[in-house]
């Protein structure tokens, strides 16, 4: 037999050697994962715009010009007129990257803020595939990249910008919350020792929190929901690390705290003009509609506190039907809503927003399928096929609006050109980002029982229970 054939039997034997015992649905599925991420980098090709690490240019910088014994505050990037925006601590947290390379520090951020979106999918995919008897690698896999390829998460990345390792630290209570809920430590943790029986058992739920509103303050907005949701020891937890740590950095770092806190904090024109098209918040909304570089402040201040008493409160409503997921979200989305600046990179809570609505599709149906079999039952024409299409539908726009990102083909700049400078639908598309934010703070639905969050017995926990068990 010549040596080439022998060769290629040699080859063919290993890898049946390599492959024997791997299930072929298992080979398809990482086909699917590998297409399903060229596909996203296609999409940011194509609906990304060019990324340099702007912000972490400027963030590098003041670390190294405050490490040189400069004021930290004092910074202003070359050819811009920015600065440093966050509180100290979030000053000190970026201190070690000041004996680096920009870009150095800037990959590492990307890879940081990958790997917290993938174990904060893991957290929230979980459950989903477990209960759909999907295995779990394979919908994080899916996940990851179809996230990555959104508007959030791509100029997260390409800016260098902070914003999914915040959202890692606030999703981790709701994980933590999901874990009181269920008393792990009471039964799965027997054996085990102290500091991994004090981790599963979710007793540091509200220090995320905290340390996300010390780095940047508009997390505050979730203490003010565990208060409303008479959640007080994981609020006071909150409340606590956050004091703890500013308190802290005051110790170290008085004089930028000082006047971090009596005069850059309200400094609002440091980040920019609120009519900026990346600013997809309702003030920002205000200020183009009314072709304006500022807000009208009476309209703005009436409308956020009406947009703030229905996030809050569907969120609340949310939380005690036994939904924490949905609540976490409702008040992120509602936070972007109500702040003055909100870029586009800030609203990565479109991306639980999107999870929710694609579950509510999912269990709708299931549940349609359950009932068309109940003899006796009288049922629509359309029950169970088309039950939960507005939900997925609904999933659906919201993913495809945040991948397409229509803001930026209408981008205007006052006073060279005015934001009616395409007509009504030029207008429509520049705010598109926020009109949906709020659409989604209004009309959010919740999955009641799906992410119980009580220390004691409810409803919706038992509820919950009685589903598991059966």
């Amino acid at each position: 037999m010549p040596a080439t054939v022998e060769g290629r039997m040699d080859r063919l034997a290993t890898v049946r050697r390599v492959t024997r015992g791997i299930d072929r649905w298992t080979v398809v599925r990482i086909g699917i994962v590998a297409g399903v991420f060229y596909a996203a980098w296609l999409a940011i090709e194509a609906f990304g715009r060019p990324y340099e690490f702007f912000d972490m240019k400027i963030y590098h910088g003041a670390v190294v010009w405050w490490a040189s014994g400069n004021e930290l505050y004092e910074f202003i990037q070359p050819d811009t007129t920015l600065g440093f925006t966050y509180p100290p601590f979030a000053g000190l947290a970026m201190l070690p990257m000041a004996t680096l390379p920009v870009a150095a520090a800037g990959w590492i951020n990307v890879l940081a803020s990958i790997a917290a979106l993938a174990v904060v999918l893991t957290a929230l995919v979980g459950p989903i595939a477990k209960r759909c008897g999907w295995p779990r690698w394979f919908a994080v896999g899916l996940a990851v990249p179809l996230a990555a390829a959104t508007e959030p998460v791509r100029e997260t990345f390409g800016y260098g910008q902070v914003n999914l390792l915040l959202f890692a630290l606030i999703m981790a209570d709701m994980v933590a919350l999901r874990w009181l809920a269920r008393g792990r430590a009471n039964h799965s943790l027997v054996g085990r020792g102290p500091l991994a029986r004090f981790f599963f058992s979710g007793a540091w739920a509200g220090a995320g929190i905290g340390l996300a509103t010390s780095i940047k303050l508009t997390p505050a907005l979730f203490i003010v929901y565990l208060l409303l949701t008479k959640q007080w020891r994981v609020a006071l937890t909150a409340v606590g690390t956050a004091l703890g740590v500013t308190v802290a950095t005051f110790v170290v770092a008085g004089h930028e705290s000082m006047r971090y806190f009596t005069s850059v904090l309200w400094q609002t024109d440091r980040v920019g003009a609120a009519d900026m098209t990346p600013n997809q918040s309702l003030a920002g909304v205000l200020a183009r509609l009314y072709d304006s570089v500022e807000t009208p402040g009476l309209l703005w201040l009436s409308f956020s506190l009406l947009m703030l008493a229905v996030g809050l409160s569907r969120a609340a409503h949310a939380h005690a039907d036994g939904d924490e997921l949905t609540a976490f979200t409702l008040v992120g989305l509602t936070a972007n809503v109500i702040s003055p600046i909100s870029w586009s990179h800030h609203l990565v809570f479109v991306i639980p927003a999107v999870l929710v609505l694609a579950d509510a599709a999912l269990r709708r149906r299931g549940a349609s399928q359950a009932l068309s079999g109940v003899s006796g039952l009288r049922t629509p024409i359309w029950f169970p096929a088309l039950t939960g299409l507005r939900h997925a539908a609904a999933a659906v726009g919201l993913y495809v609006l945040f991948v397409v990102s229509p803001i930026w083909p209408y981008e205007h700049r006052l006073p060279e050109v005015s934001h009616y400078a395409d007509g009504l639908y030029g207008a429509l598309m520049e705010n598109s980002l926020a009109l949906a934010i709020i659409l989604l703070v209004a009309a959010l639905p919740w999955r009641p029982g799906a992410e119980p969050a009580f220390y004691g017995d409810s409803p919706a926990l038992h509820f919950t229970r009685q589903r598991n068990a059966a």
